[in-house]
């Protein structure tokens, strides 16, 4: 049923998958090389159309300082903070809430409650688009980082309830027990015995929305416009110039995008991987 362990495989199957192994990660990993090398770049290499070759200069401070001194950059960034670490918040406080009252109390339509949030997930974002711009400009939220904000709230607590309800069921209810016997409030025993044996789940999840919420290019570019607003991930495109292409510039500008999620995993990598794998293997 399951595949074999490649340490228990033939020599001959052991050396094709150490030959395949780094070809298909070369492959896998090459768009992400040709952004990193067109970042360093001069002008005259995108000019001459010298995209995979050899670069013939190494503008790599050149490049770097350029974008964050000749391009709205920053505040791009800047946005994208504005947005990503509220929704992270509300969307992760919120399905603290919603998982622990769909997790602990049993009460008819508790089923029914739980399929909503999931149902959430199913649809298509692309048929939200008219009406949830037309949502936000009849509340005056479009073109704000808040509008934005909200909405991601909106749509990331289904996904979050889903990941926070199975991680409160899979708990010893024998706690939560415990604790109603010793006459501790509802309240209490959220706070005091449930949300710090969250804590995991609330690093794993922490960490795959700011990811999701950082990474979103469609609702930044269909709820925002401008420097003043706009993400990064809708900025980007804005550092190439009008009638000169200056990929070397949005390729920086892209490396310096990618770096607060990725840096924010490794911070978090201990506690992302503890609350994937809790629970797993008993």
């Amino acid at each position: 049923m399951f595949p074999t362990p490649i340490e228990k495989t033939s020599s001959r199957a052991q050396f094709a998958y150490k030959v395949a192994l780094p070809v298909v990660l070369i492959l896998w990993l090459l768009p992400l090389i040709a952004v990193a090398m067109t970042s360093v770049r001069s002008a005259g290499d995108i000019t001459a159309g010298n995209y995979w070759g050899w670069p013939t200069s190494f503008n790599m401070l050149a490049n770097y300082t350029a974008i964050f001194e000749n391009t709205p950059i920053g505040k791009y960034i800047l946005n994208s903070f504005k947005v990503t670490i509220p929704t992270v918040i509300g969307a992760v406080a919120l399905s603290c809430m919603t998982g622990f009252a769909l997790g602990v109390y049993r009460f008819k339509g508790n089923l029914l409650i739980f399929f909503m949030f999931v149902a959430g997930n199913f649809i298509p974002f692309q048929i939200l688009m008219v009406p949830v711009r037309d949502l936000t400009l009849d509340l005056g939220m479009y073109n704000t980082t808040a509008g934005l904000a909200l909405f991601h709230i909106a749509f990331q607590t289904g996904f979050c309830t889903l990941f926070m309800r199975n991680f409160i069921r899979a708990l010893p209810q024998e706690l939560i027990e415990a604790a109603r016997v010793e006459g501790v409030s509802e309240f209490q025993i959220f706070w005091y015995v449930v949300l710090p044996l969250m804590k995991p789940a609330i690093a794993a999840l922490s960490v795959l929305i700011f990811t999701f919420i950082w990474n979103d290019y469609f609702w930044a570019t269909v709820l925002t416009q401008g420097a003043d607003v706009q993400p990064v991930t809708a900025g980007l495109y804005s550092l190439n110039g009008q009638w000169v292409a200056q990929w070397h510039l949005v390729s920086a500008g892209s490396i310096v995008a990618a770096m607060p999620p990725v840096l924010m995993f490794f911070a978090m990598q201990r506690h992302f991987i503890a609350g994937l794998t809790l629970g797993a293997v008993k």
